[in-house]
């Protein structure tokens, strides 16, 4: 598909809107590290210096992708949480939640290690203010069900989530010869491991926060 330089706005956003849709497209294909922006160009039907002028980079592109699913897996938690909740099931339907969203599993899993790295400062601001809000979103939710917590232990847990949840990716998707090992050990499928250390580890961490409250 050959596209025209889009000038009105409604345009704009249109192409942006193919740029982003394919991202998410091939995302549930691959990981990040695996798609290129010439990949991503073909795809759309665009040359990279042409998808370049609607994005400053692969990364904001990718990042674009994970400020919308945060904002709607946000949505999600905030219909999942109980009115009035203990701290363990609050962190589990957090862990819950998060499992059943891979693509921004995927994104939070790259989010500072690589997406943040190539773009350009103005950018960076854009998404650190809407990563900061949807942080705080999530720790106003927690706190509202759990109300013993104080504003910055809300905060902490919030940001607890994203490590976590960096952190305990990889292992959910391992390269084959260390998915065929796993098996012969005996250990659980690489997705069970990841839905039981983060929710054991979410569960954990609130749990000690209200116990310090």
């Amino acid at each position: 598909m050959e596209f025209k330089r889009a000038r009105k706005p409604e345009h704009v956003a249109q192409r942006r809107r193919t740029i982003l849709e394919t991202a998410c497209a091939m995302l549930r294909e691959r990981s990040v590290a695996d798609i290129s922006l010439r990949e991503l160009s073909d795809r759309v039907g665009l040359a990279k210096s042409n998808v370049l002028r609607y994005f400053d980079s692969r990364e904001a592109i990718f990042l674009e992708v994970l400020d919308e699913e945060w904002g709607a897996w946000l949505d999600e938690v905030e219909g999942a949480l109980a009115p009035a909740s203990d701290p363990v099931e609050v962190a589990t339907t957090i862990a819950t939640s998060l499992h059943r969203r891979r693509l921004m599993c995927e994104l939070i899993c790259g989010m500072a290690g690589v997406l943040e790295r190539n773009i350009s400062v103005d950018f960076a601001r854009v998404f650190k203010r809407r990563a900061t809000s949807h942080t705080d979103r999530l720790a106003d939710l927690v706190r509202a069900r759990v109300p013993v917590l104080d504003e910055p232990a809300a905060r902490h847990f919030a940001k607890a989530v994203l490590v976590m949840t960096a952190g305990l990716w990889p292992h959910a998707n391992p390269a084959d010869a260390m998915a065929q090992v796993m098996r012969e050990m005996g250990a659980p499928p690489p997705d069970e491991m990841f839905r039981v250390g983060l929710t054991e580890g979410l569960v954990t961490h609130l749990a000690g926060l209200v116990a310090r409250a």
